[in-house]
């Protein structure tokens, strides 16, 4: 992200707030993470290997105001979670908003089923878990694509079908929390966009399929970057939640609705 870049946040009282982003080491996460600690949040960078990545953060938002640090966690690991929300509590207290950003489903040699183990069962866990370190006043920001949150009525690439369908199913299961969620006091919010420039899933796909994102580019007449999808993200955690609780970035014209 470019240091002159306006945060989203500017305005926004996140001065002190607790906030954890998944899969925060690189890409949309990082930036998510980078925009609230420059508005003074203390931010917990969660990675499942990218040490190195994740520290070179914490390094760089010394200069901030809040405490923010790097905790390792696979999400699909009920104890790695419950080791990670253990240090969270022990060194900020609690938690005020949770970021479910970290998503996966192409990787190789990972199980037939490490999609959904990931994209819906892991995200559930996760939340579960989180939201006994949050109070009254909670945000909780889960984030998706519109190839995966329209999966049932607009067919997406064939390479990225079992992540959008374990996608939509982690969406699914995350809504039906929505009721218990209210009654404690938390917000909840999905934020769905469209393939983001610069993303290894992105490069990926393109790979897989020659000319994906130039034909996407061209149906939704621009692609969000990192930075500026990550700036959606943020700013669904202190805005308004919309009342069918999802906030679509970008044009949806080509995707139908349910």
């Amino acid at each position: 992200m470019e240091s002159n870049a306006t945060n989203p946040l500017a305005g926004h009282d996140v001065a002190g707030k607790r906030v954890l982003v998944t899969g925060s080491s690189r890409g949309v996460g990082a930036d998510t993470a980078r925009y609230f600690a420059e508005a003074g949040a203390s931010v917990v960078i969660n990675y499942r290997n990218k040490a190195a990545r994740a520290e070179k953060l914490v390094a760089e938002f010394a200069e901030y105001d809040g405490d923010s640090f790097a905790v390792g966690a696979d999400l699909t690991d009920t104890d790695s979670v419950a080791a990670m929300l253990a240090e969270v509590k022990a060194r900020l207290g609690g938690l005020d908003i949770l970021v479910l950003n970290a998503s996966g489903g192409m990787e190789q040699n990972m199980g037939a089923d490490y999609a959904l183990r990931l994209n819906r069962d892991a995200q559930v866990g996760m939340l579960n878990a989180a939201r006994e370190l949050m109070g009254a006043g909670g945000r909780v920001v889960f984030v998706t694509s519109h190839q995966a949150h329209f999966i049932r009525t607009t067919p997406t690439m064939d390479a990225y079908v079992p992540v959008a369908e374990s996608k939509r199913a982690g969406e699914d299961a995350l809504r039906e929390m929505i009721p218990s969620l209210t009654e404690q006091g938390i917000e909840f919010v999905v934020v769905s966009g469209d393939m983001i420039e610069g993303t290894i899933t992105a490069t990926l796909l393109n790979r897989l399929e020659p000319g994906a994102i130039e034909a996407r580019r061209e149906t939704a007449g621009r692609l969000y970057n990192v930075a500026e999808f990550a700036a959606e993200v943020a700013l669904a955690a202190v805005e308004p939640v919309p009342a069918d609780h999802t906030r679509l970035v970008g044009n949806v014209s080509s995707f139908n609705a349910e």
